[in-house]
């Protein structure tokens, strides 16, 4: 009850109706299907009386006549076709919501989006989307191929769940699972003076035509971490730079100077081209560690644990020494 303000009168409110339950809506869709108290009851395991009383709390609780009862049969009322409807509605919501819910709770189901970066994806995603097929079929992996400082970003904002890429990231809030450490190789023009060689000291680095990829890329970051350890100036980079692999490994085969590929990378980009060389270098051999990358505390964290061990095993197969 409250004051009416231009009359000063009090003018009465009516009360707003109690929440129905899931038992009485559940109870009225099923009388609204059958049209009969004894086949709603059997068909939804309560007994009749039950049915019933769910039904008339119901009503009573909206102030709304739902059914037409009879001797013979039940009749939906006007209101009650409406709002069997709604209630049919509300149930399958709920429905959807229980079973996210048994999604959640079970492992390797539902959505998991992975970030990956550009020296990664074609040389590991067919090990990863292999063992996801094999061994995890309800999950639903979803693949971004973005740039460290892109997926590190997606990552913290919730837009990304799990990142395979190089470490060490060094960002606060981020736990990385280490799967394997991996050589760089020198490649080259097949006439180069160091094509085939086994034993190539890192200081030759220093006055070789290096071709980097571009800005923004790990790699090139790594690339030029492992120059600055064998001694080479800062200025001492060739000009010419490239957006991906594929495209470094050709302008090596046209001649324009040497470039560092990760051992994974190598049988994919050097067999589009007879023109093409690599050399190794002496132990210890410049490399890169790649791992998966989570939210510290993530929901998922046990889960991503098991899949970082079972994506150690797909990937012994590969040129990699595993760890973790």
């Amino acid at each position: 009850m409250e004051a009416d303000i231009g009359t000063g009168q009090a003018k009465v409110v009516p009360a707003r109706p109690r929440q129905p339950s899931l038992a009485q809506l559940r109870a009225f869709v099923a009388v609204a299907e059958h049209l009969h108290f004894r086949d709603a009851a059997t068909a939804i395991g309560m007994s009749q009386p039950a049915l019933s009383g769910a039904v008339s709390a119901l009503e009573e609780s909206l102030g709304i006549q739902l059914l037409e009862r009879t001797t013979r049969k039940v009749l939906l009322s006007p209101a009650g076709e409406r709002l069997a409807a709604r209630a049919r509605t509300v149930l399958d919501a709920v429905g959807a919501f229980l079973e996210e819910a048994d999604a959640a709770r079970a492992p390797f189901t539902g959505v998991l989006r992975l970030g990956v970066i550009p020296t990664v994806a074609p040389y590991l995603l067919p090990t990863v989307l292999r063992l996801v097929h094999d061994c995890y079929p309800d999950l639903d992996l979803q693949v971004h191929e973005e740039q460290t400082a892109s997926l590190l970003d997606g990552l913290t904002q919730g837009r990304l769940d799990l990142l395979l890429l190089a470490v060490p990231l060094g960002a606060p809030g981020v736990t990385e699972l280490p799967l394997f450490d991996e050589d760089f190789v020198l490649v080259m023009p097949n006439d180069h003076w160091l094509a085939g060689r086994e034993d190539i000291p890192r200081s030759a680095l220093r006055e070789l035509d290096l071709l980097l990829l571009d800005e923004g890329h790990c790699l090139r970051d790594q690339a030029l971490d492992v120059c600055r350890e064998a001694g080479r100036a800062e200025g001492a980079l060739a000009t010419t730079s490239a957006a991906g692999l594929s495209t470094l490994v050709q302008l090596v085969g046209g001649g324009l100077g040497v470039t560092l590929l990760p051992r994974t990378a190598l049988r994919v980009e050097t067999s589009r081209s007879d023109q093409l060389a690599t050399g190794c270098f002496a132990d210890p051999a410049p490399s890169r560690r790649v791992a998966l990358a989570m939210r510290a505390g993530a929901a998922r964290q046990a889960e991503f644990e098991e899949f970082a061990d079972a994506l150690r095993d797909a990937l012994a197969a590969l040129p990699v020494r595993i760890v973790g």
